[in-house]
């Protein structure tokens, strides 16, 4: 009989081991190059981007999402944190045009991309049309995910214009008309904790007219 130590295998370990085997096979650069640990600094990478029309040039940890580098690193505090996982909407800004969750997006894949905040659409002198229908409206009450609110709604009747469907729509051949149903459905992704939504209705409806037909809560 032999002397040697007994090894104990668990089910676990071994998929465990192939699970890890199959990862570094895959990606010889995984193994090569660890990626950092818990608590460890990524070596910082350079993101380039145009921000509400100015050129922005930064050194980020790779791992930054862009309402990050917004906030703390181009201090646009305009566009909020809320629930920091994609579901309120407070972060939603424009990235080429279309509207997106910054907290659930790397700033490094913002490379050479157009930004606009909520900063960036208009001035206290010159109101953007959505954010004075806003005003007129009531459509706020604190305040804090208004940002994110009025961002998504320009990108909303910029979608209804190109034609882009959504799930309301009865005959998705058909060209979107922005109704109080379908503005209220592409607006659902944003959450207003005041429960301001009739008076954001209403103000959408200021913004595309007559064709928002009943959008009056």
């Amino acid at each position: 009989m032999s002397d040697l130590p007994k090894l104990e295998i668990s089910r676990r370990g071994v998929l465990a081991g192939t699970a890890v085997t199959a990862v570094l096979t895959g990606n010889p650069a995984l193994g090569a190059h660890p990626t950092p640990t818990q608590g460890e600094a990524a070596p910082p990478m350079p993101v380039r981007f145009t921000v509400n029309g100015q050129d922005q040039r930064l050194s980020l940890d790779p791992r930054t999402t862009l309402l990050d580098a917004l906030r703390e690193h181009l201090h646009l505090t305009g566009t909020k944190k809320g629930c920091d996982h994609g579901q309120c909407g407070a972060c939603t800004v424009l990235a080429n045009g279309r509207r997106i969750n910054a907290c659930l997006s790397l700033a490094v894949m913002h490379e050479g991309d157009e930004i606009t905040t909520i900063e960036g659409l208009g001035t206290p002198e010159k109101l953007h049309p959505i954010q004075a229908a806003f005003v007129k409206y009531d459509g706020y009450q604190c305040g804090y995910c208004t940002p994110g609110q009025i961002c998504s709604a320009v990108a909303v009747l910029d979608e209804i214009a190109r034609g882009v469907p959504s799930h309301v729509q009865a005959d998705l051949m058909a060209a979107p008309r922005p109704t109080n149903l379908e503005l209220r459905e592409r607006m659902s992704g944003n959450i207003c904790r005041c429960g301001a939504y009739s008076n954001i209705a209403e103000a959408l409806a200021e913004v595309v007219g007559p064709a928002a037909a009943g959008a009056k809560a």
